[in-house]
């Protein structure tokens, strides 16, 4: 990126920092992406330049806890009091100021979907721990965004977030300037909201929307609302074509989800017509000129200008970005680990507390124990002694976890003499680097080689490097093809692995042409039926996801039908080596 995009690209973002300071909670938000880095230190800091120092300013920790979020009982000063006294949680405390939300790609459900609510009604209820109260909460929300690939907030958040600034690649040398002062801000403030903006200027920008795929249409109004803030920063009273390439740049580009389509065809193509022939009597006697059609041009002017503007600024990367989205949204929201989440008594990651026994072996939340009995204690005899507060059993609250259960990747390679004739090596290269890919996401392997007369496990679910890298290279090839005890071997072991709490991954590379079975008679016809019958049998005992990847040079139908047995993807690689075998099978362990 040269210097000069540079500068533009930080311009942009000292006017969504402008904008953001004027509007506030008017325009939802801004999405900031940028890592962590000097770039980001000194936009944080131009821009709380910016803010009123009364102004409030609170930080949301993705971990936050949902009473630290929206506030609940005060539990010293209910035991003091005698009375149930409530505690501001962070939201309302930050009533009319700046919410931020660091590794805003991280943050939890509840946390994002409370910051959405919030922004749609600026109302904060609060109905927990005997307690009843609606409180004002208008806030806007910085989302700071450090993810990476795949990784960002929620969409429903981020629709509800204006503006979007992206700060990666930038060096601290474009960061010199920084045009605005609060003066400006605190002017733009008193007289954005009386800034108007002409209907052609309206349909243009919903035009726009359109020619951008950008479905929502939160997004139009948020876009109208901005375009009038940037033109109180520019002193207009009315919005511009300059204000509308702004609002291009920092709200319409950063949701594109296609390009836009190719001009449309001149509508005056129609106006070049041959004007009709008018009789002698109709000389002198013209039309006024229809105002509906001079502004129905003016609209299209204005809208290809800036469907035009935005082709010229649309990054030249969108089309892969786009794809690289398509193929993310159809993975697991996991960011890449493939186990699966399930609730767990002991470990794992708090979720929240609910009603239960701590004899069952569950842990106590004592906290919100005592939070659940304190609004019962007028109803419940005093307690004996020096107690401050009964509790019985109905309080109890025990603190809830998610876990995530290991990944266990079960390979089954066809080393009969047909495979080690063309893909042994390839496959064994391909199952190398997916061990490395397994390490870092701490997940298991397994292998299973099939040849001669039956299967064996030669690897029992393991993450140690160096035992999977000795096991294949001493993984000899030749011999029949009993692929049905294969089947088998593999149905035993992921039955196993379900048994133990891990996620397996099944996956079968072979040419799909059995001549063993089950007996070690050798019979394609009956090898085949024994395949068939052990496929069933697996989906059976199991529902662990899998792939047939077919490894003959030249694909055929059978490796085809034992995919379809085991109700699993099918793919063949007739021109694979080691690296495409390893991309096809992480996106099946990931997917």
């Amino acid at each position: 990126m040269n210097f000069s995009v540079q500068i533009d690209r930080w311009n942009d973002a000292c006017l969504a920092a402008a904008c953001l300071a004027v509007a506030g909670h008017d325009l939802g938000g801004l999405r900031l992406h940028a890592r962590a880095g000097p770039v980001r230190d000194v936009w944080l800091e131009e821009f709380r330049k910016l803010i009123n120092p009364a102004t409030p300013w609170k930080k949301v920790p993705v971990h936050c806890s949902e009473s630290r979020l929206l506030g609940g009982l005060d539990l010293a000063a209910t035991l003091q009091a005698g009375v149930p006294v409530s505690e501001l949680g962070l939201l309302a405390t930050c009533h009319g100021g700046i919410v931020t939300l660091p590794m805003a790609e991280r943050a939890p459900v509840f946390l994002q979907s409370t910051l959405c609510s919030v922004l749609d009604e600026p109302l904060l209820r609060l109905e927990r721990d005997g307690l009843t109260e609606q409180r004002l909460c208008s806030i806007a929300v910085l989302a700071i965004d450090e993810g990476v690939e795949d990784e960002s907030p929620g969409e429903p958040l981020l629709d509800r977030l204006a503006l979007s600034i992206d700060l990666d690649e930038l060096s601290i040398a474009a960061t010199d300037s920084f045009p605005f002062s609060e003066m400006d801000i605190e002017k733009a403030r008193k007289s954005y909201k009386t800034v108007c903006i002409d209907d052609p200027y309206l349909e243009s920008l919903c035009g726009a929307c359109e020619a951008l795929g950008i479905g929502s249409p939160r997004m139009s109004v948020l876009a109208c609302r901005c375009a009038r803030v940037l033109a109180a920063l520019a002193g207009e009273r009315n919005v511009g074509p300059d204000q509308l390439e702004q609002v291009l740049r920092l709200v319409l580009l950063p949701r594109a989800t296609q390009l836009p389509a190719q001009d449309r065809d001149d509508e005056a193509s129609n106006d070049e017509q041959a004007p009709e022939e008018h009789s002698p009597e109709d000389v002198g006697e013209t039309e006024p000129p229809d105002e509906s059609i001079e502004d129905k041009k003016e609209q299209t002017l204005t809208e290809d200008r800036i469907v035009e503007a935005a082709k010229a600024m649309l990054p030249g990367d969108l089309l892969s970005r786009l794809a690289a989205a398509q193929i993310s949204a159809r993975k697991n929201s996991s960011s890449g680990k493939s186990g699966v989440i399930h609730k767990s008594k002991l470990r794992g990651r708090p979720s929240g507390t609910v009603p239960g026994d701590p004899r069952d072996g569950s842990r106590l939340d004592l906290l919100a124990t005592l939070r659940a009995a304190v609004p019962w204690q007028k109803l419940r005899a005093k307690p004996q002694g020096k107690a401050l507060i009964q509790v019985s059993t109905q309080d109890f609250r025990v603190k809830r976890f998610k876990e995530r259960s290991p990944s266990v990747t079960v390979f089954a390679v066809d080393a009969s003499g047909s495979s080690a004739l063309y893909r042994l090596a390839e496959v064994k290269g391909a199952i190398e680097l997916l061990l490395a890919d397994c390490y870092i996401r701490r997940d298991e392997v397994a292998l299973i080689a099939f040849k001669g007369q039956c299967a064996e496990l030669l690897l029992p679910p393991t993450r140690s490097l160096v035992r999977a890298k000795r096991c294949l290279a001493a993984m000899p090839g030749g011999g029949g093809t009993p692929l049905a005890s294969a089947i088998e071997l593999g149905a035993m072991t992921l039955q196993q692995l379900e048994r133990k709490g891990c996620t397996p991954v099944f996956v079968l590379l072979t040419d799909g042409r059995a001549n063993v079975s089950r007996d070690g008679s050798t019979g394609r016809t009956a090898a085949m039926e024994d395949t068939k019958m052990a496929a069933a049998n697996l989906r059976t005992l199991s529902s662990a996801r899998g792939i047939v990847i077919d490894t003959s040079p030249r694909p055929h139908r059978t490796a085809a039908d034992v995919a379809e047995w085991l109700a699993v993807d099918y793919l063949p690689l007739p021109n694979a080596d080691s690296k495409n075998l390893q991309a096809a099978v992480s996106a099946t362990v990931r997917a």
